[in-house]
């Protein structure tokens, strides 16, 4: 008989089952092993999508726009454009980055413990309070024009406190219980609280003995009376964040000249932002006449100019 024949006889059947059944036995101790081993991996899969679940909720919540309507969430790309723009604005690299940074946890402090928000986009904000104290401004005296809730100022402080400072805020603001821009409807703040001095003083409040001081004049600024109000000082920053069209700035411009201390800062915001080109458009026309200002430069959406 020869091999095959052999293999396939029923005696060679038989001899050659119980091999065959401990092959199956193992085969199927395999599979066995290997069904409870991806069981095991998709549960475990299946319990990380979960947290991961958890955790972008729980982010949204505190950074996102499901728990505050505009996302504070940061993305690599605008983050190292501000801090090249804040580098070249004030020589220092090092410091950029670490004020941008701080500025970022003032600002979600910020808003989870305040009443109502800090207008603009998250890299315009930081950009402004993480270059500020930079610059090194000749006094402590800050105008703020046009403050919706007050919580860049407070921010501000704390910014200027941060750096050794000792800061002294003046903010003019007509408080007309939302918003005002020429050309944009009037409705609520989407964060839903009134536009009201009572807002400005709790925020500011929660920077300390300087929020707390900080002198508030409710008008217009291009109001005689409210410019009166306020120009018994040098200001060594001024933050112009008022009426954004082509004419507001040039108005506001015109009055920065007048009470910017020498050397002092100028910050303007929304700068090149092309949502309100009225303010490139005053701010160039600006620099083409008799002006104290230097422009020094942008961090964002937001042009900084040194006064002689």
């Amino acid at each position: 008989m020869n091999s095959r024949s052999f293999l396939t006889s029923s005696a060679s059947r038989r001899l050659l089952r119980p091999v065959a059944e401990l092959i199956d036995q193992r085969i199927d101790r395999r599979l066995r092993k290997a069904s409870a081993t991806d069981a095991a991996e998709l549960k475990r899969l299946r319990e990380a999508v979960e947290g991961m679940e958890r955790r972008d909720l729980t982010l949204d919540l505190l950074l996102g726009s499901r728990g505050r309507g505009l996302s504070r969430i940061v993305s690599p790309g605008p983050l190292n454009r501000l801090h090249a723009e804040v580098a070249e604005l004030t020589g220092d690299r090092d410091a950029a980055v670490r004020n941008v940074a701080t500025a970022f946890r003032l600002l979600v402090s910020l808003e989870s413990l305040g009443v109502g928000r800090i207008a603009g986009g998250t890299m315009n904000i930081c950009g402004k309070l993480g270059t500020i104290p930079l610059l090194d401004p000749p006094n402590d005296e800050i105008l703020e024009i046009g403050t919706l809730y007050g919580m860049f100022s407070t921010g501000l402080i704390r910014m200027m406190d941060r750096d050794g400072r000792n800061p002294s805020v003046t903010i003019v603001d007509p408080f007309a219980g939302v918003q005002l821009q020429p050309g944009t409807p009037r409705r609520s703040d989407p964060s839903g609280t009134p536009v009201d001095e009572h807002a400005v003083r709790t925020n500011l409040a929660l920077a300390g003995p300087a929020g707390v001081a900080a002198r508030i004049q409710r008008g217009f600024s291009e109001d005689p009376d409210t410019r009166a109000a306020v120009s018994d000082r040098s200001y060594g920053v001024l933050v112009v964040d008022g009426d954004h069209s082509a004419e507001g700035v040039a108005k506001d411009l015109e009055w920065a000249e007048k009470i910017a201390a020498p050397g002092g800062i100028v910050v303007l915001d929304d700068f090149g932002d092309p949502k309100w080109p009225g303010i490139k458009e005053a701010l160039d026309k600006h620099l083409t006449g008799d002006t104290r200002f230097t422009y020094l430069g942008k961090a964002s959406h937001s042009a900084f100019l040194r006064a002689s």
